[in-house]
């Protein structure tokens, strides 16, 4: 029995949520267990496209000859995970495996935490849904990646496995840049390795704004000012740290960052799931995009070892996602703006949340 879930758009997105939230049964060896950012998945490729979906045993949805099921229904979306890469099986010139350096992220885009320490991770500080130090901990990554790592990385990964993408993102240091200027020495030292490689950085917003201009003249393509959240009582309550960061500043790096590098090439993660108003949540969405920036709508699902599945928090609702998405990726086309139109990122891969699915 096969589903056709294409030929109805709306059964489409209801679909691809419920995936999103629940996962699937299925094995993949390339896979991101802990480290910055919300997400803990599995990386496939569905109907060709990147999606980090969580390995579920308990999951409605099975894999059988490259096609996804739920119970004898074919949904008619074919699936295949991501091979693990060929870099993944060579060390630097310095001794340090490469995979310590960069992972593969989705079929074709590499992804560093540069610098692998957050000052805002005590525990009275640290967002909720992250585990940024955990892998430093579990000696799967080093503390920090010199650019020239980071060159001889991706060099290989563009030529060994056609990595398209690069995204950088960085734990918070103590300097008034917050880490921005160790990227832009990351992004100098890539690009002489591979000229042209697309790449997004990430950073919160700098006490100096003035070194957007210098990510941007590095050469770097698009960049991420991640809030998670628009919502201050949700701000205090997941993120204690980064909400002592006032909303006037995000606002001034995403002017700022869209005069530097243009509409939609800057671009901020909202969570769904994190308690906020569904309604106040696309509203806030589309003050982004009348900024210029991406709303990147992603399902929040508490990784181990986050204080959040600590403490028994879970993924968001199939329909919340659905519905969320849904609105979100309606004013995205409505306004011109896709995640492809970045050029490099984590809108650009698309693979955490649902939007590429809905049009946006």
């Amino acid at each position: 029995m096969r589903a056709g879930t294409r030929d109805d758009p709306e059964t489409d997105l209801d679909t691809r949520a419920d995936i999103a939230v629940r996962g699937v049964r299925m094995d993949a060896p390339v896979r991101r267990s802990k480290g910055a950012g919300p997400s803990d998945d599995g990386h496939l490729v569905v109907d060709g496209a990147n999606a980090a979906l969580p390995l579920n045993d308990q999951s409605p949805y099975s894999v059988r000859d490259g096609r996804i099921f739920r119970g004898p229904l074919d949904l008619g979306l074919s699936v295949a995970p991501v091979a693990r890469p060929r870099f993944y099986d060579l060390s630097t010139k310095d001794g340090v495996p490469y995979r310590k350096i960069a992972l593969l992220h989705g079929k074709d885009v590499l992804a560093s935490t540069v610098v692998q320490t957050c000052i805002r991770y005590g525990e009275d500080q640290r967002c909720r849904f992250c585990t940024i130090e955990e892998s430093l901990r579990a000696g799967a990554t080093v503390a920090a990646k010199t650019p020239a790592q980071l060159a001889e990385v991706a060099e290989a990964a563009v030529r060994l496995d056609g990595v398209r993408q690069l995204v950088l993102t960085t734990g918070t240091t103590s300097g008034p840049d917050r880490g921005a200027r160790h990227l832009v020495r990351c992004v100098r030292a890539v690009l002489a390795a591979v000229p042209g490689l697309p790449i997004q950085v990430q950073i919160e917003p700098p006490g100096e704004l003035g070194v957007l201009t210098d990510l941007k003249e590095a050469g770097a393509t698009a960049i991420g000012i991640h809030v998670e959240s628009l919502d201050d009582d949700v701000r205090r309550r997941w993120m204690p740290g980064k909400s002592t960061v006032p909303m006037a500043e995000y606002e001034a790096a995403w002017d700022e960052a869209v005069r530097v590098f243009g509409r939609n090439h800057v671009s901020t993660y909202l969570l769904i799931g994190l308690g906020e108003d569904p309604d106040e949540l696309v509203a806030g969405a589309a003050r982004l995009i009348e900024r210029g920036v991406y709303p990147f709508v992603v399902p929040m699902r508490p990784m181990l070892g986050t204080l959040a599945r600590r403490d028994g928090a879970v993924a968001p609702s199939t329909s919340l996602v659905r519905d969320v998405t849904g609105r979100v990726a309606a004013l995205l086309r409505a306004a011109g703006m896709t995640g492809a139109d970045q050029g490099a990122g984590c809108a650009a891969c698309g693979a955490c949340s649902v939007l590429s699915a809905a049009g946006g």
